[in-house]
């Protein structure tokens, strides 16, 4: 649906810049804008890069081991259901330790393996569970310690101080989560386990 979107809103682009007069600005619009995208491309490559760097240190010094022996107790509340040596609990902590950290693109395979695991584990039968619907939900409204992506922009705009928006990410990310988790507790229509 969205690619079909994407291809009419491009195709209205170029008919109303030739029936407006202006196909000349438009064709300068893709040619500049299509270098900006891709040095935004290279800016952004770099500094995840750097990030996922760094993940793989606190790996391999164990920090994200303990990050995910510190988490698995709140885990357990709210993931009830799962026992506290579950590899789907496991993956659960992994996945939040990188989102935590502000490694989106990192925590996207531990989410995907944490939901197939939940899977295993909960045999839903074709329909989410509640853990599920909380899983999603804690993807979808994670708590950012580092929010690195969003820094990452914010210097290749310009800023100076690209990280004093922290407090700010910390306190609607942590609302936005609690707000989540209540709608799905009090919605979600899986299996309460």
């Amino acid at each position: 649906m969205i690619g079909i979107m994407l291809v009419f809103l491009i195709f209205a682009s170029v008919v109303f810049s030739f029936a407006s007069g202006s196909a000349q600005e438009l064709s300068s619009a893709l040619i500049s804008s299509g270098g900006e995208a891709v040095a935004l491309m290279l800016d952004l490559a770099g500094a995840m890069a750097v990030w996922g760097g760094v993940m793989r240190v606190a790996e391999r010094s164990g920090l994200t081991e303990k990050l995910t022996a510190l988490l698995k107790p709140p885990l357990k509340l709210i993931f009830r259901g799962l026992d506290k040596n579950s590899p789907a609990l496991s993956a659960i902590a992994m996945n939040m330790t990188a989102n935590l950290l502000g490694l989106g693109n990192a925590s996207t395979p531990l989410g995907i393996d944490a939901m197939k695991k939940l899977e295993l584990e909960e045999k839903p039968n074709g329909v989410a569970t509640l853990n599920m619907i909380k899983l999603a939900v804690m993807n979808c409204c994670s708590v950012e310690i580092i929010p690195a992506t969003v820094a990452a922009l914010r210097a290749e705009a310009g800023s100076s101080d690209p990280m004093e928006i922290f407090p700010c990410v910390i306190l609607v990310s942590v609302c936005s989560l609690a707000a989540a988790l209540t709608v799905a507790e009090i919605f979600g229509i899986g299996d309460r386990k």
